[in-house]
């Protein structure tokens, strides 16, 4: 397997525990569906954007 075959997975993962936590947050559903939709659309850099930006705890204060 090729390094961006294993990186592919690793994001991959992280992308399906991201929506996974997204899902269960008490968040809005409207918030949930777009932190979801761009979490698929944009899958590395949404991933970045929820661990700081989303829902919960690590909110990011801006």
């Amino acid at each position: 397997m090729e390094v961006n075959g294993i990186l592919g997975l690793i994001l991959l993962i992280a992308d399906i525990f991201a929506i996974i936590k997204i899902a269960q947050s008490s968040e809005s559903t409207g918030l949930k569906i777009l932190w979801i939709v761009v979490v698929l659309i944009l899958p590395l850099l949404g991933l970045i954007l929820w661990f700081l930006l989303g829902p919960g705890d690590k909110r990011l204060k801006l």
